[in-house]
């Protein structure tokens, strides 16, 4: 019988599906954060179930040979990077393996081609977005950095070693601390989660990646931000500054970003590149966070959506029109649709300032945006495509969705998935309605985490 608090040693012989290693004593499995395969651990019992327990490391007896020295003096306290002790090798077999066992347990099948995963050159400092929370400490001073594991505790970071660095310049650290200073000097108060009061929830940056543009914007508990021009002073004198505003959040829950946004300075948006595809891109705009990867997750998009120049494709969850936009180069029409009409707006820019005219945009929840297009356009082409993409959020695609799509009956559908469990969900529904898993290509776009993209190409039985 094990107790809370009880020190134990084990073999790490797992690893969870969030990066935790599994071991087991005498049949009695324990998670223990931190950890790499190979691993002989000293623990501490955190939490104790019947079957499981839940344990902290104290100490690595004896280190596997997949474990590396964390380059960051916070990764373990931090809740960003999940498997920074691990060697990069390790981590993309790790990836690809959660997305194969996922396929396999959840969509019940193995007869697929199984691609090897495409990694990062440089799995550090890829990172073109931060969103600091700003808070304070049990002294009263105002901190920022990134939040603990599974906690709303703020651990102050003033370097993040995955954050773009344009020019070797770290530019979050001297943005941060410009916002420190502004706050300092002018009794600018940090929000605090419990009480719902304070200004200053977080500050979100944007850096193009080819561009070297630089957004700045404060998210607030407030309707107004006080000494702007102060900062806005400070800020201007950064190389690339290009956007600076705060966004108005007064809810109280965790989301991030409210639905409106004040500019301060600048256009409202920077401009950056995928490939040879130039976007605009605001405050309230998904945009893939590592450039690089993104053309290679979408290159291979493109690849299996195999586009001759006459086919007529959907792409689900569009956002600002990324993918839409590479695929209407190849297809003869492209309908893009996304719930924000913010993006929908900057997809409809992105769209001419790239001379782009073959591709519509739709605003509005997929699951019924779809669905009523193609109950009021029957017999337009447009209900008939040959391919449709989606990139759906974590919780995958919606039911409703998918039965819209089963009747459009395209040829091939390209899944890209930012959750391989959901995907191995959905994966099982097409296959029980018509349709076949031919290949899946995990995508490492986020190194040192344990989140992994995949393509995944379906096809039509006939």
């Amino acid at each position: 019988m094990f107790n809370k608090n009880q020190e134990v040693e084990l073999l790490i012989e797992d690893l969870g599906t969030a990066g935790e290693g599994i071991g087991k004593i005498d049949g009695f499995t324990v998670f223990v954060k931190d950890t790499v395969i190979g691993d002989r651990v000293k623990v501490n019992l955190t939490k104790v179930k019947k079957n499981y327990a839940f344990a902290r490391l104290i100490d690595v007896i004896e280190p596997s040979d997949k474990r590396v020295e964390a380059p960051c003096p916070i990764a373990r306290a931090c809740g960003g990077c999940q498997l920074q002790m691990m060697s990069y090798e390790e981590q993309l077999r790790y990836k690809a393996d959660k997305v194969f066992n996922n396929i396999k347990r959840i969509g019940g099948t193995t007869d697929f081609d199984m691609r090897p995963i495409i990694g990062m050159e440089e799995p550090f400092h890829y990172r073109n977005k931060a969103q600091f929370p700003v808070g304070m400490n049990r002294d009263g001073e105002i901190i920022y950095g990134f939040y603990a594991g599974r906690t709303h505790s703020i651990i102050p970071c003033d370097s993040c070693m995955l954050g773009i660095n344009p020019e070797g310049v770290d530019v979050n650290d001297k943005i941060m601390s410009i916002v420190k200073s502004y706050m300092e000097e002018n009794d600018i108060t940090a929000y605090d989660e419990e009480s719902h009061k304070g200004l200053v929830r977080h500050v979100l940056i944007r850096i193009g990646a080819k561009t070297g543009q630089i957004m700045v914007c404060l998210v607030i508990n407030g309707t107004r931000l006080p000494c702007s021009e102060q900062l806005v002073k400070a800020l201007k004198n950064i190389n690339g500054m290009t956007s600076i505003s705060y966004n108005i959040n007064t809810e109280k829950n965790n989301v991030i970003l409210g639905r409106e946004v004040v500019d301060l300075y600048g256009s409202g948006y920077i401009e950056d590149y995928i490939g040879d595809v130039k976007f605009r891109i605001s405050a309230l705009s998904f945009f893939q966070v590592n450039p690089e990867q993104t053309e290679k997750l979408y290159g291979k998009a493109l690849e299996c959506a195999g586009l001759t120049g006459n086919e007529t494709v959907w792409d689900l969850y569009c956002g600002i029109g990324s993918i839409s936009l590479f695929l209407a180069k190849k297809a003869k029409k492209v309908m893009g649709v996304e719930i924000i009409p913010q993006a929908i707006e900057d997809a409809k820019i992105n769209a001419q300032i790239n001379g782009i005219e073959n591709a519509e945009f739709l605003v509005g929840a997929a699951e019924d945006v779809v669905p009523a297009y193609f109950e009021n356009n029957k017999g337009a082409a447009e209900c008939k495509p040959d391919v449709i993409v989606v990139d759906p959020p974590r919780k995958g695609c919606d039911e409703k969705l998918l039965n819209t799509v089963v009747r459009m009956a395209p040829k091939k559908l390209v899944y890209v998935s930012c959750d391989s469990a959901t995907l191995a969900r959905d994966i099982k529904w097409l296959e029980e309605n018509g349709y076949k898993l031919i290949e899946a290509t995990p995508v490492d776009m986020f190194g040192q985490s344990v989140h992994v993209e995949c393509v995944a190409l379906i096809v039509k039985q006939l």
